[in-house]
C-alpha cells in the first residue's frame, strides 16, 4: 500500500505556504485580492492560468520601467481606467517595492474602486501608489499628477477608455504606452448606423454587412486607427498577442515607444480610411 506523503513542514507548522511558482518576496496578500491565490494561499488550475498571464504581461512592461529608471533615476507609471488597479499593484510589488524610487498612479472614475485601492495599498504598505478619481480630461490637468508620465498603461479598458488613455499619454508626453484593448463598440456602432449609405459609397461595405462582421471588423479597425494615431505622434509600435487565444479573445497587445519621429503619412492614412469607410464623424477621435 502506498504511503500518504506527509504535509510540508511549513504548512504543518502553520507557516505560510511557499509556492515555487511565485517570485521571491511576492506579496501573498496581494495575490489573494484578484483570486490568483485562494483564501488559504493555495494555487489551483485557474489561478495558475491567471498567474501565467500576469507574469507574461509583466515581462513586456518590466524592461520599459528598467529603461526609464536607468536613464533618469526615477520612473512614473499611470494606469488609466485602472478598475481595481491590479496591474498597478502587481507592477509595484514585482518592480518598485524593493526600490526607493518610482511611483504608480491608478486613474479611475469609479470612486468606490479608488477607495478600495487606497485601502489595499495602505494595508500592504505600498506607500508610492496613488489613486485618483478623475476623468481623462481632469487627469490631464490635475495637479495631483506630474507634468510628465513615463509609462501609461490601459489593461482591458473598455470601449473608448483605451482612447482616453492614449489622449492622456499624448498630453503627458509618455515615453511608453502599453495597451490591451477591450470591447470596442464605438466604431462598430457608426459602421452599423451608416451601413445603408455606405453600400452606395464603396464595395468595401460588404466587409461589415453582417452583424457579426460589423463587430469584428469594427474592433480590428479601431486598433488599426489607434496605431496610426500613435505613429502620427512620433511613436514606434510593436503589436503582438498578450497570451494564447485559448486564454482570452481580447488578446491584442500594443506597445508604443516615443521616438520623436512621426510617421509622415499616418494622419493622411487616418483621413483616407475614415472617408473611405464613411466614418468621418469620428475624426475628432482619431485624427488629432
Amino acid at each position: 500500500m502506498a504511503r500518504r506523503k506527509p504535509a510540508p513542514a511549513a504548512a504543518a507548522a502553520g507557516a505560510p505556504v511557499v509556492h515555487p511558482e511565485l517570485r521571491p518576496g511576492q506579496s501573498v496578500e496581494l495575490l489573494k485580492e484578484p483570486h490568483i491565490l485562494t483564501r488559504d494561499s493555495q494555487l489551483n488550475q485557474d489561478s495558475r492560468r491567471k498567474l501565467k498571464q500576469v507574469y507574461h504581461l509583466y515581462q513586456f512592461i518590466e524592461p520599459l520601467l528598467a529603461e526609464v529608471l536607468a536613464a533618469r533615476g526615477d520612473v512614473s507609471l499611470a494606469d488609466h481606467g485602472a478598475g481595481k488597479s491590479y496591474l498597478g499593484f502587481i507592477l509595484y510589488d514585482l518592480f518598485l517595492k524593493a526600490r526607493e524610487v518610482g511611483t504608480v498612479y491608478g486613474i479611475e472614475t469609479r470612486r468606490e474602486l479608488v477607495e478600495h485601492s487606497r485601502e489595499l495599498a495602505g494595508r500592504l504598505g505600498f506607500g508610492r501608489m496613488n489613486f485618483l478619481d478623475l476623468s481623462v480630461e481632469e487627469s490631464t490637468r490635475s495637479e495631483a499628477l506630474p507634468e510628465r508620465i513615463d509609462v501609461v498603461t490601459a489593461l482591458h479598458a473598455c470601449n473608448t477608455a483605451t482612447d482616453d488613455a492614449i489622449q492622456f499619454a499624448l498630453a503627458k508626453q509618455a515615453k511608453f504606452v502599453v495597451l490591451v484593448p477591450c470591447c470596442q463598440a464605438e466604431v462598430a456602432s457608426v459602421l452599423r448606423k451608416n451601413k445603408n449609405a455606405s453600400f452606395g459609397l464603396t464595395p468595401l461595405s460588404e466587409i461589415w454587412r453582417h452583424p457579426i462582421h460589423t463587430r469584428e471588423f469594427g474592433s480590428q479597425l479601431t486598433n488599426a486607427l489607434r496605431c496610426l494615431q500613435l505613429e502620427a505622434h512620433g511613436y514606434q509600435l510593436t503589436v503582438t498577442e498578450l497570451v494564447g487565444w485559448e486564454h482570452s479573445m481580447k488578446n491584442e497587445l500594443i506597445i508604443a515607444r516615443h521616438t520623436g519621429a512621426p510617421r509622415k503619412n499616418a494622419m493622411e492614412r487616418i483621413e483616407a480610411i475614415l472617408s473611405e469607410l464613411n466614418l468621418t464623424e469620428l475624426r475628432s477621435r482619431f485624427a488629432c
